[in-house]
């Protein structure tokens, strides 16, 4: 059947001078058709109109089903934020104290040679490549804190960032404690052991906070903390984050292969220095990156949370996960904004920001 439309616009003559549209359709049993017997387009041309019509209204529609998330679905909350610092500040200054009391269980390389490794059994050690490591790992820390700093819902992702913190350092505190390998390599010097001597071990633990737990501020100087390594956690932690909360344009990828390499060249330096067994490092990525794909599933996964099938939820930290993100109902958006807001009366002339139905109706 073919039907034709009739598109009727009269402006009404009361006070308001509105706009009225008419819309009437007509409907025929058959088409007309030539001689040939093709068919005829009879739709007027009003009908083409009123078929634009109808597809820019539907344009509109979409646009609008378009919404961005409230602040009541991603609040701020840094209170949060700020119990989940002091619980990686705490985790932190708890592993430093660990080390200093492994430093003391350490066997003599005399006695207890390094294991055998078969990273090392091909790879030669390079004497700089572990303060690449660093470099490296401070260049990361310091990328990840700028993007941090203009991530628009930050407060959420900053409580995610200490809280995975803080939970793989205290694994990490359990694994030194539990299993004290011998040092890796014969090169390393450890401090000598001190006993009973509490008054060194607190200037021991002072010094590593201070130089940030890294070799090249000469502030680690003990031994014991190999399984699993540190280093390894937080070039992939962080490399982590700076891909998630970044968005996947060209430009973008760019950034995240840089990081990426950045990643990726500090732990092979790792063991390049031989500073650490091979072990430790694959170990320290499998509960970094395996941590990190967990809570983001849960936190991602509205449905996930509330369903009975869910086996996320049988860690025994998710009643920590549950305060977090308890008012979380969305996934959090990479979006931006200046960290400090500047005063309204700073701008003479501000932008209006008009939304994406407003732009589809202007043009």
């Amino acid at each position: 059947m073919a039907a034709s439309h009739l598109l009727d616009d009269r402006e009404d003559d009361g006070p308001n001078g509105s706009c009225q549209v008419m819309v009437m359709m007509e409907e025929r049993t058959h088409p007309q058709a030539t001689p040939c017997g093709n068919q005829v387009d009879d739709k007027p041309k009003s009908t083409k109109r009123l078929q634009g019509f109808r597809k820019a209204l539907r344009k509109n529609q979409d646009y609008s089903r378009i919404s961005k998330p409230s602040s009541s679905q991603l609040p701020s909350e840094w209170w949060k934020t700020g119990i989940a610092f002091i619980w990686a500040g705490f985790n932190l200054v708890l592993t430093t104290i660990m080390i200093t009391v492994v430093n003391e269980r350490v066997p003599d390389k005399s006695v207890s040679p390094p294991l055998p490794d078969k990273f090392f059994d091909y790879i030669p050690r390079v004497e700089w490549a572990f303060s690449v490591t660093e470099v490296n790992g401070m260049i990361l820390v310091a990328l990840w804190f700028v993007q941090w700093l203009f991530l628009k819902h930050r407060a959420i992702v900053g409580r995610r960032f200490f809280f995975l913190q803080g939970m793989l350092y205290l694994y990490r505190i359990v694994t030194m404690y539990i299993t004290t390998l011998p040092v890796p390599s014969m090169h390393m010097d450890c401090a000598p052991k001190l006993y009973n001597d509490s008054h060194g071990k607190i200037k021991r633990v002072l010094q590593l906070v201070s130089g940030g737990g890294l070799s090249i501020t000469g502030s680690h100087l003990l031994c014991g903390d190999f399984l699993y390594s540190g280093h390894t956690v937080m070039l992939t932690l962080t490399f982590l984050f700076i891909q998630e909360y970044s968005p996947r344009s060209c430009r973008w990828r760019c950034y995240h292969g840089f990081c990426g390499l950045l990643s990726a060249t500090g732990v092979v330096c790792i063991l390049v220095a031989h500073e650490h067994y091979s072990v430790d490092v694959v170990v320290a990525y499998f509960i970094t990156s395996h941590l990190f794909y967990w809570y983001h599933t849960m936190a991602n996964n509205q449905a996930l949370r509330d369903s009975p099938h869910n086996y996320l939820n049988r860690t025994w930290w998710n009643w920590v996960f549950n305060f977090l993100e308890k008012n979380v109902k969305t996934p959090v958006p990479c979006t931006f904004s200046w960290p400090l807001s500047l005063p309204y009366v700073c701008f003479k002339n501000p932008c209006k920001s008009y939304s994406m139905v407003q732009s589809a109706r202007d043009e």
